[in-house]
């Protein structure tokens, strides 16, 4: 019959395998051990909860007019995207992550209108060559 062996014995078997390939000091060899042991009484504990939560009020207050204030480093940006690319997030990441609504702006309002009319500008010019051309 096999037998699961306790905590101290794992962590024994652990420090004996680790000393038996690394050159460490004598002294030191106690507080490895316990060192070891704490950290497989923490495999037992439950993982507590990295997804933080953001207030409806947080929220509100992060959606400005001309800016969006971003809840990784608290400081505002026009857009979003670049910052959480950088980040290594990605939207859906960043929504999920901060409990956010599907539908949360990117981009602010301001930044999103100001290029709508470039947009509408770069459109009209077209219109107005192809006019202009085919007379």
């Amino acid at each position: 019959m096999h037998t699961i062996p306790s905590r101290i014995e794992l962590a024994a078997r652990i420090l004996s395998a680790y000393v038996a390939r690394n050159s460490i000091p004598a002294d030191t060899v106690p507080a490895l051990l316990a060192t070891v042991h704490r950290s497989l009484l923490a495999l037992d504990r439950p993982v507590e909860s990295q997804v933080r939560r953001a207030t409806e009020a947080q929220i509100r207050a992060s959606v400005r007019p001309d800016a969006l204030v971003s809840f990784e480093d608290g400081k505002p940006y026009k857009t979003l995207r670049r910052h959480l690319t950088l980040r290594g997030l990605t939207p859906e990441a960043y929504k999920a992550k901060w409990g956010l609504p599907v539908d949360y702006p990117l981009v602010s309002a301001v930044y999103s209108a100001r290029r709508s009319n470039i947009s509408r500008q770069i459109g009209l010019n077209q219109r107005i060559r192809i006019k202009a051309a085919a007379e």
